[in-house]
């Protein structure tokens, strides 16, 4: 606890969190958001559900492209280009009543998404040295989960309340506030993406990122099935008003799971604790199919939360592992187009299968994409040895050395 009372303190820390809360608030308001939205306006789950959807294949397929250009170019103009864009589509959305428009204006706001966490990932290497990039990271995914938190209760409270159209219309706020503060840091503005390494290999041939996207192509289905089943679930149940609290639930312990992390000794490598905690999440996942919209599934969340919090900031140590220089964002940004493609395509068929079939039949799912996740992770292991190594005190102290010149 020491360890994070003693980087909050840090200016450039405070700054670079608190610039991103708003607009990392509004990446957990804009799911719900669609899916509220859509079904009010239409009365069909499946036009959510493909509305999230195609929001989410338009970000992923999109990504990797921006991302590359903030490798190559730096992360101001595309702040400044997207932010405003995505908040003014956010509000034309919010006002718009035909089922062309709404799968057509939600489409388009996936393309357009703001780059907030590749841009926030990147300057933590400036701000903090590298024995702390644990810690920074843990703190950095209890912040998003946070927000997280927050972000569905508030949407969904706002949704359903008696003025619906204020959920979006905080939603757009949120990004354009965040979004503006970001792009205005002076970090943000002196960040130089790293030089590509001479002669290395296309991102996409190398065999540890590739063994990473297959198995992402399976938790974006995961994530995809339960992002709609859940709002699904609780609709066809009666009980809509629950969708946010089970949201927050998931995402505080995940809060728990990601600070949990960042204090996991330093003897234990990256990789030896992704593969743990992914068991941990195969055996929570597992009776996720026959909980109810209570205190059952409310108990599976919270636990997949935890498990989810573990798991990101050990991926995120992995992918900074097996990825090589010059592409700190678009090594994230090309996964993400992978694993978001296939989150979209299970979003899109949550919202059939729960309205046609059953929710549980998404849940179901879930569980076992989760576990073919792991499977591949178990298989191809060694691909990741990368990442399966201590820093040495040479490291840490080098490291100390560059950061303190650059955060004084």
């Amino acid at each position: 606890m020491h360890a994070y009372l003693e980087l909050l303190k840090m200016k450039g820390v405070q700054q670079l969190l608190l610039s991103s809360i708003p607009a990392r608030l509004a990446y957990g308001m804009i799911t719900l958001g669609i899916f509220f939205k859509v079904q009010q306006a239409t009365s069909s789950i499946s036009l959510a559900g493909l509305a999230v959807g195609l929001n989410t294949l338009a970000s992923s397929a999109s990504v990797g492209i921006r991302s590359s250009f903030i490798d190559r170019y730096g992360l101001t103009w595309p702040l400044r280009a997207l932010v405003p864009s995505y908040a003014a589509l956010i509000i034309f959305f919010n006002y718009a009543e035909t089922k062309f428009s709404l799968i057509t204006i939600a489409f388009v706001l996936g393309a357009v998404a703001p780059p907030i966490n590749l841009a926030v990932r990147p300057l933590w290497k400036v701000v903090v040295s590298e024995n702390r990039e644990r810690t920074i990271f843990a703190i950095d995914t209890a912040v998003m989960s946070a927000t997280a938190v927050i972000g569905p209760v508030l949407v969904t409270s706002l949704a359903l309340s008696d003025s619906p159209k204020i959920a979006l219309n905080s939603c757009a706020a949120a990004m354009l506030l965040g979004g503006v503060a970001l792009a205005l840091l002076k970090v943000t503005r002196n960040w130089i993406p790293e030089k590509k390494e001479q002669g290395a290999d296309h991102l996409l041939k190398m065999p540890a990122i590739r063994l990473l996207i297959a198995e992402g192509i399976f938790i974006g289905l995961a994530y995809g099935l339960f992002e709609t089943g859940i709002p699904a679930f609780t609709t066809i149940e009666g009980v809509a008003s629950r969708t946010g609290l089970i949201f927050a639930v998931m995402a505080i312990f995940n809060i728990f799971g990601s600070l949990l992390a960042g204090l996991i000794s330093k003897k234990v490598s990256p990789l030896l604790a992704f593969r743990r905690t992914y068991l941990f999440w195969v055996i929570v996942c597992a009776p996720l199919a026959i909980t109810n919209p209570d205190w059952t599934l409310l108990t599976i969340s919270a636990l997949l939360g935890l498990a989810g919090g573990m798991q990101m900031v050990f991926y995120w140590e992995i992918v900074e592992a097996v990825r090589p220089k010059g592409t700190a964002s678009s090594a994230i940004g090309w996964l993400w187009t992978f694993e978001g493609t296939a989150m979209a395509l299970g979003a899109a068929l949550s919202g059939f299968i729960s309205e046609t079939f059953s929710p549980r039949y998404c849940l179901a799912a879930m569980s076992t994409c989760v576990l073919i996740g792991f499977l591949i992770i178990r298989q191809g292991h060694n691909l990741l040895s990368a990442a399966d190594r201590l820093p040495t005190q040479a490291e840490d102290e080098g490291a100390i050395n560059t950061a303190l010149d650059k955060t004084n």
